[in-house]
């Protein structure tokens, strides 16, 4: 939820207050749109592998003795794809506004994208 909601109002204010601002800087706006599109893309990742983890070893429909989802590594992949996108999304956030150490602030990003890549990984070699 909080991942979503932010990854919304960080595109409405890119969009509108920061429009401006970020387009000054050359490739600020096409930044700010990906830092937001990955965080909104793996917030609602996050929604669905949650469903998946609540419902893990739970049996129903006609084959009540197969259960709908498996594999123990829901929590696992959802905390690096979780990590990473606040890593990934935040860093750039930071380099667009110019807040930050930029020596920081680089590597982080690919830092973060590993660590959803990684959550992805987990999350497909668990199902």
């Amino acid at each position: 939820g909080l991942l979503g909601a932010s990854g919304v109002a960080a595109g409405a204010f890119g969009a509108h207050a920061l429009k401006d601002f970020l387009g000054k800087k050359p490739g600020g706006l096409d930044n700010w749109k990906t830092a937001v599109t990955y965080q909104l893309l793996h917030a609602t990742a996050l929604l669905g592998i949650s469903a998946l983890a609540s419902n893990q070893g739970r049996l129903v429909g006609e084959e009540k003795d197969k259960p709908i989802a498996t594999g123990p590594n829901y929590s696992a992949g959802g905390s690096l794809m979780a990590i990473g996108t606040f890593m990934f999304s935040g860093s750039i956030y930071g380099l667009c506004l110019g807040v930050g150490p930029k020596k920081l602030l680089g590597p982080t990003t690919p830092i973060g994208g590993l660590l959803m890549i990684a959550g992805w990984v987990v999350i497909g070699i668990g199902s």
